[in-house]
């Protein structure tokens, strides 16, 4: 039998019956699902919500969302500065690791249960007509719904909040949100739309939200505007006009915020089958070399618009970027923010020690070369006829200080870099294939300035994980290298690369670059002069064959056999560059005179030293790969595929060298 509403506990002790602590101490007691209609009935009470409101946030969050409209009227009614303390507060504190122990035990559960029929709701839109049942979007993590209802509150909470310094009282919110974002794990997605909408509010931005894919039910309830009026701030300053100055602090707060989101979001993208970050680099080829793109095969341009969790990246970041633009955060200040050399603050500040000046908030650096970067390929991605960024850099100096400041510093090791997030060696990779595309090369100061750029994108073709940027990475450095009209220089870099270089496959495209410039420079009709190519002179071969046709007995056929080959297949792609590249310069006629190759296969040892030491060291792990033999642990199909591609290639040479004469 129901209780009646007046027989209600949350009712009947209401003040004056009980002090306001006492009545607290009520509310918390009786305080579940079935009561918070009576608990929103009772919080219009706009003086017992001044007086309570603030100590009920952290009891109503955990019953979200039947207590959204709760939390509501806390944020309407309630005192504002003290409510806006324990809303910050409860944002630090949620636990988004219980996510994980939820969903484990929701599939614990579903896994010994019969399998039900999907969640539905009628379409859109329905009348009392019989309808299309449509499957619901699911129920958000009560974390995440936590996180859209307290920003809910905060929206209206700021605007309520009548003093001088108003930016005081958002610095502290934005650092709460930043922090709770940054500790979440799911849904980021449907977290960036509350972000949005937050900012939106506290700005007075009329622009709509963009439309996602899907919505939560939950998440449009909690984000949708209270239609009831706000109660007046009950410690309003006399004069409570904001200065312009402060004005400026909140703008730039906002947009520094902006930043920071942006770059929290996309650098814990996850990995997706290496469509790395938003995957600007093989959308904007795809987009200007349509040829390229093998037939038949899935771009990865269809990929983000048909495959939902691509797509939902594009989404959020499209909201943030939109944003950006309605905060008037200009190409100007997000450029001169990821190149700036001096240190910059990782926070928007500090908390007891709010900002003085607009110039005291800077913005962050990799989410400003993000947002930079976003907007440079927009102009190629979704321009009728794609373009050149107004504000495109070119790649000396700027893209060179982009890397420098932006990737990983050479304090940390040359293996550091390119273990840098996806989305962020995509957003550098990008701007330097703009670059490349609308000739924006401009001039390095000098070598060292054009060495150390390709230093930087060769480490990162050699060092990243992701095939998808290791390419795009071995692309630009290849196109930057062939682009320096003096051949010295190039020599020197590749010289450089094979002799110092620690990674075996960065070897292996110094050996492809070495081939490449050679074989051009011969078989040129250019009527450039020998002088100006030293690939077309024994010069060139002369001053490389010690790297590339190494002595190898020392490290193949000396120590012990199983040491031997862990050498050997670190290093095999290296000695197939190198025999492939051996092979046409002593094949191939117009190649001997140029370089003269006679005279130099005869000094050069490269039959002594490299050729002969690599066809024992075949023959001895051959042996050594059968069943009874020290390796046999080691064989394998590929093992054997490998010696045998290696002894195909030295019997090439060895023909070709018997033709000599």
């Amino acid at each position: 039998m129901a209780v009646a509403e007046s027989d209600n506990p949350l009712i009947k002790a209401l003040p004056p019956e009980t002090d306001y602590i006492s009545y607290l101490t009520i509310v918390e007691h009786y305080l579940t699902e079935d009561n918070l209609p009576i608990l929103h009935k009772v919080l219009q009470d706009q003086t017992l919500t001044t007086n309570i409101g603030w100590d009920l946030v952290h009891l109503l969050a955990p019953l979200l969302p039947q207590s959204s409209e709760c939390l509501q009227d806390i944020a309407r009614l309630g005192n504002p500065r003290e409510v806006i303390l324990k809303v910050t507060e409860s944002l630090r504190l949620i636990d988004y690791g219980l996510i994980d122990d939820a969903e484990d035990a929701l599939e614990d559960v579903e896994a010994g249960a019969s399998k039900q029929p999907l969640r539905t709701a009628a379409a859109e839109g329905s009348s009392s007509e019989p309808t299309q049942a449509v499957e619901a979007p699911p129920p958000l993590p009560l974390q995440v719904s936590q996180f859209i209802a307290l920003l809910s509150m905060l929206s209206t909470l700021h605007k309520r909040i009548k003093t001088k310094f108003p930016s005081r009282f958002l610095s502290t919110t934005l650092q709460a949100v930043l922090a709770s974002f940054s500790n979440s794990i799911t849904n980021r997605e449907d977290m960036i739309v509350a972000i949005v909408q937050f900012v939106k509010s506290v700005q007075g931005i009329q622009r709509p939200a963009l439309p996602s894919r899907k919505s939560s039910g939950t998440m449009q309830k909690a984000l949708a505007s209270a239609t009831s009026t706000n109660a007046a701030d009950p410690e309003a300053d006399a004069t409570s006009s904001a200065s312009p100055e402060d004005s400026a602090i909140q703008t730039k707060l906002l947009q520094s915020f902006v930043t920071h989101v942006l770059e929290e979001y996309m650098l814990n993208l996850p990995a997706s089958e290496d469509a790395p970050g938003l995957a600007w680099c093989s959308r904007i080829l795809e987009r200007l070399h349509p040829a390229r793109v093998i037939p038949h095969t899935t771009t990865i341009t269809s990929r983000f618009a048909d495959e939902e969790h691509l797509h939902v990246r594009f989404d959020a970041v499209a909201q943030l970027g939109m944003l950006a633009k309605d905060l008037r955060i200009e190409d100007s200040d997000v450029l001169a923010a990821a190149i700036a050399t001096e240190d910059l603050p990782t926070t928007t500040g500090d908390e007891d020690d709010p900002p003085d000046s607009a110039a005291d908030i800077p913005l962050s650096r990799i989410g400003s070369l993000l947002l930079y970067a976003g907007r440079q390929a927009a102009s190629v991605l979704y321009q009728p006829e794609p373009s050149a960024g107004t504000d495109l850099i070119s790649l000396f100096p700027t893209h060179l200080t982009i890397l420098q400041n932006c990737l990983s510093p050479p304090a940390s090791g040359t293996g550091t870099l390119g273990t840098e997030p996806y989305a962020l060696i995509d957003a550098c990779l990008a701007l330097g294939l703009l670059c490349l595309e609308y000739d924006h090369i401009g001039s390095p100061d000098g070598d060292e300035d054009f060495n150390q750029y390709l230093q930087l994108t060769a480490l990162l073709s050699s060092n990243c994980p992701s095939p998808n940027l290791r390419g795009h990475a071995h692309y630009l450095t290849t196109t930057v290298l062939r682009s320096q009209p003096d051949s010295k220089v190039r020599l020197a870099f590749i010289r450089d690369t094979l002799e110092h270089c620690p990674f075996e496959n960065l070897k292996v495209s110094a050996v492809g670059w070495m081939k490449g410039e050679t074989l051009e420079a011969v078989f040129s009709e250019s009527e450039q002069s020998t002088h100006e190519l030293v690939f077309a002179t024994p010069k060139a071969l002369e001053s490389l064959s010690p790297f590339l046709f190494p002595s190898v007995e020392a490290d193949l056929l000396t120590p012990p056999v199983s040491a031997a080959y862990m050498t050997f297949a670190a290093n095999l792609s290296f000695y197939l560059a190198s025999m492939n590249f051996l092979y046409p310069l002593i094949v191939a006629p117009p190649m001997r005179e140029p370089l003269n190759i006679v005279q130099w296969w005869k000094n050069s040892g490269v039959m002594a030293d490299f050729v002969q030491p690599l066809k024992k060291t075949a023959q001895r792990f051959g042996a050594a790969l059968g069943a009874n033999g020290e390796l046999g642990e080691e064989s394998s199909d590929e093992a054997i595929a490998e010696l045998a591609v290696l002894e195909d290639a030295i019997e090439r040479v060895e023909d070709a060298a018997a033709n000599l004469g």
